[in-house]
């Protein structure tokens, strides 16, 4: 049967990012097929475990998606796995609501699986016991099965650590991880640098492998739950759509829900991925979509690539079905401009992206679709959210949009949703969910359109 394992930690930045892909690396080299989740509204951390696992990585958040959208989605890519990695975000109690509910307690107590609590040790000995025994105190219904000790500073603290622990708690400490310069990954504005712009990501993930064998107890890991999760599988596609869509993918572009991927091959449509900074053509396809990213650190090399940009521009111009989010929406504006430096990009949308120091929009929002939007025709309130440094300056004042933003700051704080020929790019990162089925809508939007040129 397979195991399932929820990392939380005290607080954020207690390292359990590291120790999510060490042991989903580790583990993987057993070898066992190991399935990653993670909690709420992230790119970055996905693209980091789906690298140390070998599988893409799947979000679940108490936001958008229901419980029983949740227990669905981790059962149906759990149960064909011999371990489920969950790694939480912030601290084991932290949500949004004071009174919980939507918190990494909430999620593990949804999915009945246990909580190894991951300790940032640093400048802590004998008080590390009445943290770990007040938060196993906090929640009774919840089930903390261990804890790893993080950035222990040596044998003589480690000791005195486990003795501590031992000795005021029936909890057992599963591993004990050195402070190590080794297991940093740098951190940007948005937090932890992308796996798929740092190519010595492969480097680290082995590292943080070895040293997480070397130091955590993993036979105790995978021995800690064992439960029969119900097998689900995708439903077939609609192989007859015959439908085809480019998809930016590159150290530029890289922030797409694996689920969201996932629905447009099970409703039958091609997804073929190109390079925003090699390529210099869209493959032949029938509609485009360019995530969010980080476009911001390969400026040079996005406004050199002329061709591309010319031919993104004149697709988009000429009515193909397109679908741009935050970083793709800055990348089809007329040009993006960092410390000073400006440079040229696509120049769809007639407005210059600026890039700020402090976040502009960062956080849950909520949306209202008007009557303009092509291919959403649902009146009912869109939960997603936003991450975003930059905005749009010199945008024209008859601009139209298919959002009016009810929660969050969008493009001008009121709306969201440039609409522009058959081009929707938003600064709100959409996921697909039962209250919102954006890419059903879109793929049905790309069949009507290309029916009618037909």
């Amino acid at each position: 049967m397979p195991s399932s394992i929820y990392i939380s930690a005290a607080h954020k930045s207690s390292g359990k990012t590291v120790v999510s892909l060490g042991l989903c690396a580790a583990l993987k080299q057993q070898p066992l097929k190991v399935q990653s989740f993670k909690k709420g509204p992230d790119y970055i951390d996905p693209i980091w475990l789906s690298q140390a696992s070998g599988n893409p990585c799947y979000n679940l958040d108490f936001y958008n998606m229901t419980n029983n959208e949740i227990l669905q989605l981790y059962a149906q890519y759990s149960s064909s796995s011999d371990i489920s990695i969950i790694e939480g975000n912030k601290g084991l109690f932290d949500g949004v609501n004071v009174t919980g509910g939507d918190a990494n307690a909430d999620l593990a107590k949804l999915l009945d699986i246990p909580v190894l609590l991951v300790v940032d040790a640093s400048g802590i000995t004998r008080g590390v016991a009445p943290l770990v025994s007040g938060y196993q105190a906090f929640d009774k219904d919840l089930n903390i099965a261990g804890v790893i000790l993080n950035k222990v500073a040596g044998d003589r603290h480690e000791s005195k650590l486990i003795q501590a622990i031992e000795h005021y708690t029936d909890i057992p400490v599963m591993g004990s991880i050195r402070r190590s310069k080794d297991l940093i990954i740098d951190e940007r504005h948005l937090g932890l640098v992308p796996a798929n712009e740092t190519p010595e990501s492969k480097t680290f993930i082995d590292i943080a492998a070895r040293q997480i064998s070397d130091q955590v107890d993993l036979n105790k890991i995978i021995g800690i739950n064992q439960h029969s999760a119900k097998q689900t599988k995708l439903s077939p596609g609609v192989k007859d759509n015959n439908l085809s869509v480019a998809i930016a993918k590159d150290s530029a572009f890289g922030f797409y829900y694996q689920d969201d991927l996932d629905k447009f091959i099970q409703l039958g449509v091609e997804i073929k991925y190109f390079n925003a900074l090699e390529d210099d053509s869209l493959p032949d396809v029938d509609a485009l979509f360019i995530g969010g990213g980080f476009p911001e650190m390969k400026l040079k090399e996005l406004s050199v690539n002329k061709s591309l940009l010319a031919d993104v521009k004149a697709k988009i111009e000429s009515g193909m079905p397109s679908y741009a989010e935050c970083g793709g929406l800055m990348y089809l504006s007329n040009s993006i401009t960092q410390s000073d430096n400006t440079y040229s990009m696509a120049g769809v949308i007639d407005a210059d992206a600026v890039m700020n120091k402090k976040p502009i929009g960062r956080g849950y929002v909520q949306l209202e679709p008007t009557e303009k939007h092509p291919w959403n025709n649902v009146s009912n309130c869109i939960y997603a959210h936003e991450f975003h440094y930059s905005k749009l300056e010199n945008l024209d004042s008859n601009t139209q949009y298919v959002f009016k933003v009810l929660r969050g700051v969008g493009v001008d704080n009121m709306q969201d949703g440039i609409l522009i020929h058959n081009l929707v790019a938003t600064y709100t990162h959409l996921r697909n969910v039962a209250g919102n089925q954006w890419v059903e809508q879109f793929v049905n939007f790309i069949k009507t359109t290309k029916d009618k040129s037909s």
